[in-house]
């Protein structure tokens, strides 16, 4: 097995429970990482024998698209979009972090992490 990451990848999105957020939006990052079995394509040099990471940050972008109220729920779907699309997925985990939150404080960012692995 290795393990793949995409990392940092930045959206703009419209994820929140206040209406303000659903309106102007924020900026939010997201962390992936994914384990598959690197063997065959290690050795085949082959695209086709790889986990598709472009089509993974494509899952990741068009789930990120779609506004939810909760983080957790955002995670959830990255990860349920991510097992139906790729056949060689075998473990993943992802976190998504909403930079400078509404929460009433100075801060960075909350974040919350998800992570499944495909059941035989």
């Amino acid at each position: 097995m290795c393990q793949i990451e995409i990392e940092n990848m930045e959206f703009f999105a419209y994820h929140g429970c206040f209406k303000e957020e659903k309106i102007v939006g924020n900026r939010f990052l997201v962390d992936l990482r994914m384990e598959a079995d690197c063997q065959k394509p290690s050795q085949t040099d082959e695209l086709a024998d790889a986990l598709d990471y472009q089509r993974a940050y494509e899952l990741v972008k068009r789930e990120m698209a779609l506004p939810s109220n909760l983080l957790e729920r955002v995670c959830e779907r990255i990860l349920a979009a991510l097992f139906d699309d790729l056949p060689g997925l075998r473990w993943a985990q992802v976190k998504v972090s909403k930079m400078n939150p509404p929460m009433g404080g100075r801060m960075e960012r909350v974040s919350v992490r998800l992570d499944r692995r495909r059941e035989n």
